[in-house]
């Protein structure tokens, strides 16, 4: 009867406790995708818990006939900035965008802007943003990016 007890105590504590020990959204690494412009792999990788982070993305995209692009963005994270049961964390960064279109490269700007929901229990974020993208190589010209993910923490 004791072990039983124990047992049932044991398996309820692991079930409860779980998800405070899983991986959260604020810290490590993350790795998902990313849909709109541009579609493809992105990452997350935190440099100080739920306040910096470098946002990266290998993708296709789709204006201009369509290339190969990928971008770098620090972001500052802003975790206290809307007040609600859930966890819904502004960002805004400024990085760097690469791309590969036919023979040419593509060099610019990027300003980031966005939102995270960090789910509670889960280490999974969801996010969209917005970012334009002042290109600078082959010629100076205006962009705009963004999309919609989710990313997996380990």
């Amino acid at each position: 009867m004791k072990f039983t007890a124990l047992f049932i105590l044991a398996v309820v504590s692991m079930v409860v406790l779980a998800p405070a020990s899983a991986p959260a959204q604020d810290r490590g690494f993350g790795l998902g995708v990313i849909f709109g412009q541009p579609t493809g792999l992105s990452g997350k990788w935190w440099l100080s818990p739920a306040d910096n982070a470098v946002d990266f993305a290998a993708a296709w995209s789709f204006g201009d006939g369509g290339y190969f692009t990928g971008h770098a963005t620090y972001l500052w994270h802003f975790p206290r900035a809307i007040n609600s049961t859930e966890r819904f964390v502004p960002y805004a960064g400024v990085g760097a965008r690469l791309g590969a279109k036919k023979s040419d490269a593509v060099v610019g700007v990027r300003i980031a802007g966005g939102i995270d929901w960090w789910m509670r229990g889960v280490p999974i974020d969801i996010f969209a943003e917005l970012a334009p993208v002042l290109n600078l190589i082959p010629s100076t010209s205006f962009s705009m990016t963004g999309g919609i993910g989710a990313r997996y923490f380990f």
